[in-house]
């Protein structure tokens, strides 16, 4: 039969129409899903045949221009890649212990190819080292100002006796034979293809002959180490700073993991913080907040800074001082100064202070708020 017919698509199919159809018709007709059916197991060889020709540039191209007889040229040595009419042995479809190569085809499309392996036949492994973190706690002053700091560490890294190769005197580590550099083996169970670590050499894809005395062959030791580290100015609380390469060491030549900083921000005794605005509460006299005035408030910079007080404050108005708030990062922009007052109540009155107190609220006619509370009291009463 037609070789596009086997696997149902047309001449003019592209590559991956042909090799999406095969997919479907491998796993349609697989014996391991078609036990004791003989036509099925036909229909699967055939469609192998098909795919193994139709899915090489070189073949298929022999194949459009002589069919069936390139097989005769082939075996002639007239051109041709030297391949049988089957394509495929009695051995290679022993289903006991997988479909063989052809078969792989189909994984490959569904799960890439190689299934997860750490590199290819003969390519050396490396395995990365881990990643770490680092917890440090900041004042919101040094967090305005950003914060150099030295980190002292005590972590792998690389071994200077074999510059991280694991190999006495960083000596090349050879191929494992096992798994061919892949770091992974795989065997056939039933009808799935199963991949675990490779034992020989533990996942590495090497073998070292002779280890390191310094190391034990692992290409990292355990030491301590100091790294400067710059926190910028109006870093936020629960802040993470990345330091690429600066983690754990890789095993045997293995790149380094990152380090990851995670900055937290001390509760302060006056200010808080919202983004890059300041809040703070300030203490206001009654006479103040009545009259008017001034007050004086620290800024997160240090200094001072002066507030009006206009008459009639009330408790729990806020005022903005612009500018004076947190750093922003990566930027010469300050945040805001949030000011909330607090309108003090005086305590430890003299006998000459409550008199004038009690003359005063005999003659009081300026609390709007108090008067229009009453009168809502009032009207909601009489409506019981």
């Amino acid at each position: 039969m037609d070789y596009y017919e086997t696997l149902g698509v047309v001449k003019s199919a592209s590559d991956e129409e042909i090799k999406k159809a095969y997919r479907k018709m491998a796993l349609k007709y697989h014996p391991d899903r078609n036990k004791g059916d003989k036509t099925a197991e036909a229909t699967f060889k055939a469609i192998n045949e098909a795919y193994e020709t139709l899915k090489d540039p070189q073949k298929k191209a022999s194949y459009d221009r002589l069919g069936h007889d390139t097989y005769k040229s082939a075996a002639q040595g007239e051109g041709g890649e030297g391949f049988s009419p089957g394509g495929f042995s009695s051995q290679e479809f022993h289903f006991d212990f997988g479909p063989g190569a052809a078969f792989s085809d189909i994984f490959e499309g569904f799960f890439g190819k190689g299934m997860g392996q750490h590199g290819g036949r003969g390519e050396r492994v490396e395995m990365r080292g881990n990643d770490l973190r680092y917890d440090t706690a900041i004042t919101l002053e040094e967090a305005f100002r950003g914060k150099e700091m030295e980190l002292k560490l005590r972590t792998n890294v690389r071994c200077d006796s074999c510059n991280g190769s694991g190999s006495e005197g960083g000596a090349k580590p050879k191929t494992c034979p096992s798994c061919r550099g892949s770091g992974k083996t795989r065997y056939s169970q039933g009808f799935f293809m199963v991949e675990k670590t490779c034992s020989s050499c533990n996942g590495t894809g090497h073998i070292i002959e002779k280890s390191c005395k310094a190391c034990n062959g692992a290409g990292r030791i355990n030491k301590s180490k100091n790294l400067n580290v710059s926190i910028p100015a109006g870093i936020e609380n629960g802040a993470r700073i990345r330091l690429t390469g600066e983690g754990e060491a890789g095993i045997r030549g293995g790149s380094n993991g990152d380090l990851y900083i995670f900055v937290t921000i001390k509760p302060h005794r006056l200010f808080s913080r919202e983004g890059s605005a300041i809040h703070c509460d300030v203490p206001v006299s009654i006479v103040t907040a009545t009259l008017g005035g001034e007050v004086e408030v620290p800024t997160i910079d240090g200094k001072k800074a002066t507030v009006k007080i206009p008459a009639g404050t009330q408790s729990g108005q806020i005022m903005k001082l612009r500018s004076k708030g947190m750093s922003i990062v990566r930027s010469m922009l300050r945040g805001d100064m949030m000011i909330h007052t607090i309108v003090e109540t005086p305590v430890n009155l003299t006998d000459r202070q409550k008199e004038l107190l009690m003359e005063f609220e005999k003659d009081n006619q300026s609390s709007p708020k108090s008067s229009g509370f009453f009168s809502k009291v009032k009207e909601f009463w009489q409506e019981l």
